[in-house]
């Protein structure tokens, strides 16, 4: 199902060097992309630690690139503010932890910010069906979130078909990202079922010509 959306490539900053996280950013500038992804993991609701809002903050002044920032995190509506004051643009929590969720994505809205909910490959995706009227993204993992550079899960495809159905059925506009071993063929199988904002870490990062990988996603 083709999205009304025109498609967003997004490049993960978790993929680049840390010692020179200003650098991944510029080479997301460079390419001519307007997004970068952020990817905040806490140690408890993945196994891996990224980094935090002071990052975020750090890199602000440095460009205007669209911060899309992806918590994944045990208690997010404790830092959503935080990440708020550091910049982000779209903050998206997942759906599987136990805290307000709801309530965490209307704060989200409530402050001028996009809100998106996530949801892992294990998670049934009636998970969020309630929540689709409240939110501007879905974002769909196609990887168990924790590391970069995993096999993409094939078996979501039918999820973001379902996520995409349900938007044109209900008339409502949000996106569909999708996040975990996307590159310029699996993005493309992503994007045959609906989804519209790909965000590529290893793929993008490692590409022998970045500009021409991202044109192959946005055509």
């Amino acid at each position: 199902m083709k999205s009304p959306h025109p498609p967003i490539v997004a490049p993960s900053l978790l993929a680049s060097n840390h010692g020179r996280l200003a650098d991944g950013a510029q080479a997301v500038v460079e390419t001519g992309l307007a997004w970068l992804h952020l990817d905040i993991m806490d140690g408890h609701f993945v196994p891996n630690l990224s980094f935090g809002p002071q990052v975020l903050a750090d890199l602000r002044p440095l460009s205007r690139l669209f911060f899309d920032t992806h918590l994944m995190l045990d208690n997010p509506h404790e830092y959503v503010e935080a990440f708020i004051q550091a910049g982000a643009q779209q903050i998206s929590v997942h759906i599987e932890p136990d805290y307000p969720v709801a309530e965490t994505l209307k704060y989200i809205r409530d402050r001028n910010v996009l809100c998106g909910i996530a949801l892992n490959p294990g998670t049934p995706v009636d998970a969020v069906e309630p929540l689709l009227e409240r939110v501007d993204n879905v974002l769909v993992m196609t990887v168990q979130p924790g590391f970069g550079g995993q096999k993409f899960h094939h078996d979501v495809l039918p999820k973001i078909a379902q996520i995409a159905q349900w938007r044109s059925e209900r008339k409502l506009d949000y996106r569909i990202e999708v996040d975990g071993g996307v590159d310029d063929a699996t993005g493309l199988l992503c994007k045959a079922e609906g989804a519209d904002i790909f965000v590529c870490g290893t793929a993008f990062y490692h590409a022998p010509d970045r500009r021409a990988f991202a044109a192959r996603l946005e055509a």
